[in-house]
C-alpha cells in the first residue's frame, strides 16, 4: 500500500468518527437545554469532517486511475475492504469515546455561552485549563448503558433499521462507484458520477425518516414527554446500528458496484 492509501485510511477514520460522535451533540443539547448552541459548536467538528472528505476524494480517484492503468483491480478491492474496515473501527471507537466526548462537549457548550466566539472557544480548549478539563473528562462506557441494549421497549426498530441501511449505503457509495469504474473502464466517468445518485438514497432515508424522528424525540425530552433515559437508549441502539451497518457494507460493495455498471450501461 502506498502512503496515499494510508492517508485515506486516516481521513476515512476521521470522517466517520466525527459522524458517530455527532449523536452526542443531541445528547448534550438535551442535557443542557441549549440545542442550537450545541449544533453551532459541533459545526467546528463538521468543518474538520468536510475538509477530510475534500482531501479523501482525489486520493481515492488517484488510486482508481493507478489500478486501471496497471490492471490490478483485485488489489483495489483489497484496499477498499480495508477502508470499510476503518469505517467499522471508527464507529466502534466513536461508541467507546461517546461518554468522554459528551462530557467534553458539554463543557464546550457551557464555555461557548461565556466566550460567545468560536476562535476564543478553540483557544480556551487548548489552554492549560482546557487541557486539564479534558483529562478530567476521560471516562469509559458504563455497564448500565450497555444493559440498555437488552431493553427493546419503546425502541423505534424501523428507524434503527433504516438508519443502519442508510449508513451502509453511504459508506460504500463512493467506493462502489469507483470500483465500478474499474469493472467497466469505458464507462468510468458515468460510474463515478453515479456515486451521488447512490448516496442520495441514504440521504432520502435520513431526511424523511431518521432526522425528523430524532428531532421530535429531542423536543419530547425538552417538553418532558420523553425521559432522558429513553432518549439515550434510542441513541445507543442507533450507534449499534451504525456498527452493524458498516459490517453489512462489506457484503454490499461488490453487488452495488455491479449494479452501478448495469445502470451506467442503461443510461
Amino acid at each position: 500500500m502506498t502512503s496515499q492509501i494510508y492517508i485515506v485510511f486516516i481521513l476515512t477514520f476521521t470522517i466517520f468518527l466525527i459522524g458517530t460522535l455527532a449523536y452526542s451533540a443531541r445528547v448534550v443539547g438535551v442535557k443542557t437545554g441549549r440545542i442550537a448552541v450545541a449544533a453551532a459548536v459541533f459545526n467546528v467538528f463538521v468543518l474538520i469532517q468536510r475538509t477530510a472528505s475534500t482531501i479523501q476524494a482525489p486520493l481515492l480517484g488517484k488510486a482508481v486511475d493507478n489500478s486501471i492503468s496497471t490492471g490490478q483491480t483485485s488489489d483495489l478491492l483489497y484496499v477498499f475492504r480495508w477502508i470499510i474496515f476503518s469505517i467499522t473501527l471508527a464507529t466502534i471507537t466513536g461508541a467507546i469515546l461517546m461518554p468522554t466526548f459528551i462530557k467534553i462537549f458539554n463543557k464546550l457548550v457551557v464555555s461557548f455561552s461565556v466566550y460567545r466566539s468560536v476562535p476564543k472557544l478553540v483557544f480556551h480548549a487548548f489552554s492549560k485549563s482546557g487541557i486539564e478539563q479534558f483529562k478530567n473528562s476521560i471516562s469509559i462506557p458504563k455497564k448500565e448503558n450497555l444493559y440498555e441494549l437488552r431493553n427493546f421497549k419503546k425502541i423505534p426498530k424501523k428507524v434503527v433499521l433504516l438508519n443502519m441501511i442508510a449508513f451502509s449505503v453511504s459508506s460504500i457509495s463512493v467506493l462502489a462507484a469507483l470500483y465500478a469504474a474499474c469493472l467497466s473502464p469505458n464507462l468510468r466517468t458515468t460510474c463515478t458520477t453515479l456515486s451521488s445518485v447512490i448516496n442520495s438514497v441514504s440521504t432520502i432515508f435520513m431526511v424523511i425518516f431518521i432526522d425528523p424522528y430524532l428531532s421530535m424525540t429531542t423536543d419530547d425530552v425538552i417538553r418532558g414527554d420523553c425521559t432522558e433515559l429513553e432518549f439515550n437508549r434510542c441513541v445507543i441502539f442507533i450507534i449499534v446500528g451504525l456498527i452493524v451497518g458498516s459490517i453489512l457494507a462489506q457484503f454490499m460493495l461488490i453487488p452495488a458496484s455491479k449494479l452501478i455498471v448495469i445502470i451506467a450501461k442503461l443510461i
